[in-house]
């Protein structure tokens, strides 16, 4: 893998966190309903101008997944979103990675699959034992945003099996943030955004939709997919050390070890898969 994979991926994946951890500052006055919603028109508008769908040309049984796609990639973030306000950027961004980490281990009957299994699930309970100031709420928008990361793994490849390039993921994203005009002009009248918080949502759907996508676009180009999987890996840890220095969400050393358990399963699962 050249130095300059392993930059863009370190890059994008830097991008991805720094902008959720930024969206969150706009949290007091936009609310994470609100934050979305304009990460979703920035994404919209980013993926259009890539992707260029030929929206007349699509057929009932292309539109079915693209639909499903958008309904998904809204509340993928929204749950996101919500569980970073709640349980702060590491845990959250943990909790949802179990998506695709789920669906790598299902895609296999491998025995070490199973001890990945095991060793992600112990992580799980350690994040979410019982304390005083546990937060089950949070926790439960962030295992439903590893539902719909799944969920959405899963469309992705129906729709680009059905529409070619990127025109499907346009659509979709193109749809969600139609979804979410109407949730906007409401979060709009009911709380006033101000310049700052609008700049940091604006810079959320820039540094979370659209630089890593444009990255890992030009990254899958010249990095295996598997190699690019693997270092997906490192995402949950990147979303601690951001939360940890950006917002000042530090972790206790038991919490520290639950996400360390999370990655390495992954880590494991991906590098056994490649041998």
């Amino acid at each position: 893998m050249s130095p300059a994979g392993v930059a863009a991926m370190l890059g994008s994946g830097l991008s991805n966190q720094i902008g959720a951890a930024t969206g969150s500052l706009a949290f007091p006055v936009l609310g994470p309903v609100g934050v979305v919603a304009v990460r979703q028109y920035v994404a919209a508008i980013v993926l259009l101008a890539v992707g260029r769908p030929r929206l007349r040309s699509f057929t009932r049984r292309q539109w079915q997944p693209v639909i499903l796609l958008a309904v998904v990639f809204g509340t993928m973030n929204l749950s996101l979103y919500t569980a970073i306000d709640r349980v702060g950027l590491g845990l959250g961004v943990t909790l949802e990675f179990l998506g695709p980490l789920a669906i790598a281990l299902a895609a296999t009957r491998r025995r070490v699959d199973a001890c990945c299994a095991v060793l992600a699930a112990a992580g799980v309970v350690t994040l979410m034992r019982p304390q005083p100031t546990t937060d089950y709420v949070g926790m439960g928008f962030g295992l439903l945003g590893a539902v719909c990361w799944a969920a959405y793994i899963l469309l992705n490849r129906t729709v680009g099996s059905r529409i070619p390039g990127a025109q499907g993921s346009a659509a979709a994203a193109a749809l969600s943030a139609l979804m979410f005009l109407p949730v906007g002009l409401v979060v709009a009248l009911r709380h006033p955004p101000t310049a700052a918080s609008l700049g940091y949502a604006v810079a959320a759907g820039v540094l979370a939709s659209a630089v890593p996508y444009l990255v890992d676009l030009f990254t899958l180009r010249h990095v295996p997919p598997a190699a690019f999987g693997l270092f997906m890996s490192v995402n949950p840890v990147l979303a601690a050390v951001v939360g940890w220095i950006g917002l000042g969400q530090s972790l206790g050393w038991a919490d520290g070890a639950a996400i360390g358990a999370v990655v390495t399963a992954n880590v494991l699962s991906i590098a056994a898969s490649r041998r």
